[in-house]
């Protein structure tokens, strides 16, 4: 098994929450930090519930938060209440709210808090040491503001980036507009700074991501790992406390997704498939292609605009006028619950929250 160096950004948010799961629990990933951004809550929501995650999910002490952007770089904020609730984990129990001492513990440092992008160089720096260490990978699963940011003030790091893989945008559909996904439309100008970087990227649309569907099935499973399956039997009691706020966090999430979108049968966990394709490239399907944003439509600002049949002449590099991303087209659905459900198991022999 290949060993990453992962920094993840988010804005959690319900499925961010997953990510950070599996970002501490999936093997052969090692998660140097996590930086938070404006999105799916308020700036200071999101930074408390990554601290939130952290101590439930048991991270090592070294693993702290780091504050980022607290707004798009030209467009107004906006966030999510109807997904996510109006503190981005709406209708979560078992969780310790921000204040809790230990989840503080997650977001003090000495001296001045270092802002995310300077986080970022350092963790960066001090992994690949100019060549002499290891690259470090950049996971987004928020607005790219914060990426953008660092891509822009230390270019000269860039070498020491083995890839950005990012959960964001759709080929011919959106979320949050008719065209366009919610990441990329909170801050198009951020995503198409980090398309035009001369590194390998990834992208995980919602093509895909709508395929990772938690079903009753796999909900049952979550509630305890030893339950059988009966088609039509309400689900069992959560056999851990761990297991009951991960259901909990899910099933609000499900029921967000069934008012809003119709999703009838289980709600995509997006965000952890940017994990997942880390640890488990196989399984996922990708392909190179030419992306960028559209920054400008009246009716499809913030649209990836993905180019499927090469109109385009592009060169060989990954940046401005190169095939830029690669594109993930489609997912070994159950492989992918299967290494989630694996997280939640190793998770549950630690977490605090079944002390």
């Amino acid at each position: 098994m290949t060993h990453r160096n992962i920094w993840l950004d988010c804005d959690p948010g319900h499925d961010d929450a997953t990510a950070i799961l599996l970002a501490v629990h999936t093997p052969g990933v090692s998660l140097l930090g996590i930086s938070t951004v404006h999105g799916n809550a308020s700036a200071e929501n999101t930074n408390n519930n990554a601290a939130r995650c952290l101590y439930a999910f048991a991270a090592p002490e070294d693993i702290k938060i780091y504050p980022g952007s607290t707004k798009p770089l030209i467009r107004p904020t906006r966030h999510d209440p109807e997904i996510h609730g109006i503190d981005g984990l709406g209708g979560v129990e078992g969780l310790p709210p921000g204040t809790y001492k230990p989840v503080q513990e997650r977001l003090k440092h000495p001296g001045r808090v270092p802002k995310a992008i300077d986080a970022i160089a350092r963790a960066v720096e001090q992994t690949w040491k100019d060549g002499a260490g290891d690259k470090v990978t950049i996971i987004s699963s928020g607005p790219m503001t914060n990426i953008a940011l660092f891509v822009s003030v230390y270019p000269e790091l860039l070498g020491g980036i083995e890839e950005f893989v990012f959960m964001g945008g759709g080929v011919g559909i959106g979320n949050r507009s008719a065209s366009a996904e919610f990441n990329i439309l909170c801050d198009p100008e951020a995503a198409q700074i980090v398309l035009d970087v001369p590194v390998k990227k990834t992208m995980i649309p919602l093509n895909v991501t709508h395929t990772a569907i938690v079903t009753l099935e796999t909900l049952r499973k979550l509630l305890s790992s030893d339950a059988p399956y009966s088609p039509g039997v309400a689900p069992v009691k959560a056999s851990t406390n761990l297991r009951h706020m991960l259901w909990t966090l899910i099933w609000y999430f499900a029921e967000s997704y069934k008012s809003t979108f119709g999703f009838m049968h289980g709600p995509p966990l997006h965000d952890a498939l940017t994990i997942a394709y880390v640890s488990n490239p196989e399984l996922f399907k990708c392909k190179r292609y030419r992306v960028d944003v559209e920054l400008s439509g009246t009716h499809t600002a913030g649209e990836t605009v993905v180019d499927i049949w090469n109109y385009r002449s592009c060169d060989d590099s990954w940046g401005r006028d190169g095939k830029n991303c690669m594109v993930a087209e489609s997912l070994d659905v159950s492989g992918f619950f299967q290494l989630f459900l694996d997280c939640v198991s190793r998770c549950d022999a630690v977490s605090p929250l079944n002390q």
